[in-house]
């Protein structure tokens, strides 16, 4: 029996381990490594089972999250939505020729002529 403390014991170093992650070897994807799954490939397997396209589907579940009062469900979709909309409307560019130009100032001045005879007449 010994009479040692285990204060008196020599205190063993731990090793810690990596709070955030790190190189460990052989961990990690491998270099050239491909894609296993592509979008197209996943696109493609989603419609087949479902015999409806992704569009489809997404508006489908759209009307059902509406139908059983789902809002947070409802609001995500509509961020989904207005997110591609409004993407795809900044594709859009409006170059007006110098003739839709004067269109438009004309039909401004007209307008504005228009309010000043009513302001006029009160």
């Amino acid at each position: 029996m010994t009479t040692e403390k285990k204060s008196d014991q020599p205190v063993k170093p731990r090793k810690k381990a990596p709070s955030r992650g790190g190189y460990r070897p052989g961990s990690g994807r491998p270099k050239g490594s491909t894609t296993k799954i592509k979008i197209e490939d996943l696109m493609d397997n989603i419609e087949a089972q479902a015999g409806k396209t992704y569009g489809e589907l997404l508006a489908q579940n759209y009307v059902m999250a509406i139908h059983r009062e789902d809002w947070n469900g409802v609001r995500d979709y509509d961020k989904a939505f207005m997110n591609k909309m409004i993407a795809d409307k900044q594709e859009i560019t409006n170059v007006d020729s110098a003739d839709a130009l004067a269109q438009k100032q004309a039909a401004f001045a007209e307008a504005i002529a228009q309010i000043a005879g009513l302001n006029a007449k009160h």
